[in-house]
C-alpha cells in the first residue's frame, strides 16, 4: 500500500464515478493509523487530478463514511484503514453512493483501470481541476446519527459503561454517544498516537474486563480499529460474543415481529447453539461465508433485515448499511435498560453453546484447499465421525498467510484433537508443495 497506488486509486475512483454520469464527489475517511495521513493525501491528489471534489472527514469509523456518504450525497465513500490489523499495515474499503461497499463487479472494473493506461490518458488542468474540503462536523454529525438509534423512550441515565476505543477511529466519537444518552463512561483507547492502534479493544477485551470490574461498570464495549465490530464484555467481566449479541437482539426482534421472515442471517462461522436458539423462538438462521460484506449481500437479496458475524460485525439495516460497532452496542443496551436485567444473566438464558476449537496456524505459503489433498482427507474423517452434530470449517484467512480450522461438537476433547489432526493434514501438505 504505497503513495503512488493510492494516487492511481482515488484517479480510478473519479474516472468510475464521473462515466456514471455523477459530479464526482467523494468522501474520505480513515482510522489513526500513522500511514493515514500520507495515503489520504495522494488519494485526494488523484481525486483532485482527475476533476473530482474531495470531502474530509480525518479519524471517524467505517460505518461513519458509510453514513455520511449517503448524508452528503456524495458519489463514493472511501475509508482508509487495515481494520484489526497492527499500525504498519492499512488498506482502503469503498463505498457506493448508497452507503454499500461496491460489487465484486465495479471492484474488478477498478483493478483492471489500476493496471492499464486509461486513467493516464484522462488528466485535467487548469478550471477543471478538483478541490478538497474539510467536513469540520464529521464527528458530531455521525453522534447524532448514533444517537437517532437508541429509542426516543430511553436513556442511559445511571448506566456505566467502560468504552475502549482501541486507540482507533472512534476514540472521540464512541465515549461521547454513550455521555450524551446518560451513560457514566470511563474510557480506553482513547489516545491514539499513530502507532498503538488496536494494542487495546475488541483484540483485547481483556483489558476493558478488568476496568469493568475495577469499576464496578454494568457493560464494556470495546471496538476495533475502526470500528465497525463490537466484543462486550458483562459485569463480571466475562466476554459476550458476536454469536450471543446476534441471539439476544433477533430473539427480541421475533417477539416484537421486527424481523423480516423471521430470519437472522450469519456466517458459517457462527455457533450451533445460535442455530438452535433462533430456531426455539420461531426463527431460522440462513449461513453465507465468512465475511460481512456476504452477510450484507445475503441480506439485501433476501429482504433481511439483521444479521451479523460472531466476530462482532453485526449488521441492521434498519439504521445502517455496514457493520457498526457503536450501533450495535446501543441495540444491545436498549435490550438491557428496558428488561432491566444484567447482561449476564440475559446471555447466560438466550443460547447454550455447543463446543468449538478455533485454530489459526500461520504458514510460509498459500495453497488452495482444493490443492490439499491430506487436509480435505482429514476433514472428510471428520465430518463423518461428527455427523449431524457438529460441523467442521476450513478456510484461508482474507487477509494473512493463516489457514483458520474451527470444529464444533458436544465432545469438547474430541474437536479439539480433531482440528489439531486437520492442522497437522495441512502442516505436511504444505511441506510436500516447498
Amino acid at each position: 500500500m504505497t503513495p503512488e497506488l493510492a494516487l492511481r486509486l482515488g484517479r480510478a475512483i473519479t474516472f468510475v464515478v464521473k462515466n456514471q454520469n455523477r459530479p464526482g464527489r467523494i468522501v474520505i475517511g480513515k482510522d489513526t493509523r500513522l500511514s493515514g495521513y500520507m495515503l489520504e493525501t495522494a488519494l485526494a491528489s488523484g481525486i483532485c487530478a482527475m476533476g473530482g471534489r474531495v470531502m474530509l472527514c480525518g479519524p471517524l469509523p467505517t460505518p461513519g463514511v458509510a453514513q455520511l456518504t449517503v448524508s452528503m450525497r456524495a458519489d463514493a465513500g472511501v475509508v482508509i484503514s487495515a481494520s484489526h490489523n497492527p499500525y504498519a499495515d492499512n488498506g482502503i474499503k469503498l463505498f457506493g453512493h448508497d452507503g454499500y461497499k461496491l460489487d465484486d463487479a465495479l471492484e474488478e472494473r477498478l483493478e483492471q483501470l489500476l493496471d492499464g493506461d486509461t486513467v493516464d490518458t484522462q488528466p485535467v488542468n487548469g478550471q477543471s481541476i478538483g478541490t478538497a474540503l474539510r467536513i469540520e462536523d464529521a464527528h458530531g454529525r455521525y453522534v447524532v446519527f448514533c444517537k437517532t438509534t437508541f429509542p426516543d423512550r430511553l436513556t442511559l441515565d445511571g448506566i456505566r459503561i467502560v468504552v475502549d476505543a482501541a486507540h482507533g477511529a472512534a476514540y472521540r466519537v464512541a465515549p461521547t454517544v454513550f455521555e450524551e444518552l446518560g451513560a457514566k463512561v470511563y474510557p480506553l483507547g482513547v489516545k491514539p498516537n499513530g502507532r498503538n492502534i488496536n494494542r487495546t479493544g475488541a483484540l483485547h477485551p481483556e483489558q476493558v474486563a478488568s476496568e469493568v470490574v475495577k469499576r464496578h461498570a454494568h457493560i464494556g464495549i470495546a471496538l476495533d480499529g475502526d470500528a465497525d465490530r463490537v466484543i462486550v464484555v458483562d459485569e463480571r467481566g466475562q466476554p459476550v460474543d458476536g454469536d450471543a449479541i446476534m441471539a439476544l437482539c433477533a430473539t427480541r426482534m421475533l417477539r416484537a415481529r421486527k424481523l423480516p421472515k423471521k430470519t437472522l442471517v450469519t456466517t458459517i462461522m457462527s455457533n450451533l447453539g445460535l442455530e438452535r436458539a433462533i430456531d426455539r423462538a420461531g426463527g431460522k438462521v440462513v449461513r453465507t461465508a465468512v465475511g460481512d460484506r456476504y452477510v450484507v449481500e445475503r441480506m439485501r437479496k433476501g429482504g433481511f433485515r439483521f444479521g451479523g458475524e460472531q466476530s462482532g460485525h453485526l449488521i441492521f439495516l434498519d439504521h445502517a448499511t455496514t457493520g457498526d460497532g457503536i450501533v450495535a452496542a446501543l441495540q444491545l443496551l436498549a435490550i438491557l435498560v428496558d428488561e432491566q436485567r444484567s447482561l449476564s444473566e440475559l446471555a447466560s438464558r438466550v443460547m447454550e453453546r455447543v463446543p468449538q476449537v478455533l485454530v489459526s496456524e500461520r504458514f510460509a505459503v498459500r495453497q488452495p484447499l482444493e490443492e490439499m489433498a491430506g487436509a480435505r482427507k482429514a476433514i472428510a474423517a471428520v465430518e463423518k465421525q461428527l455427523g449431524k452434530k457438529g460441523r467442521v470449517v476450513v478456510r484461508w484467512s482474507g487477509t494473512e498467510p493463516k489457514l483458520r480450522v474451527m470444529v464444533e461438537g458436544d465432545d469438547a476433547d474430541a474437536i479439539r484433537k480433531f482440528a489439531g489432526d486437520i492442522v497437522d493434514a495441512a502442516r505436511r501438505d504444505l511441506r510436500q508443495a516447498s
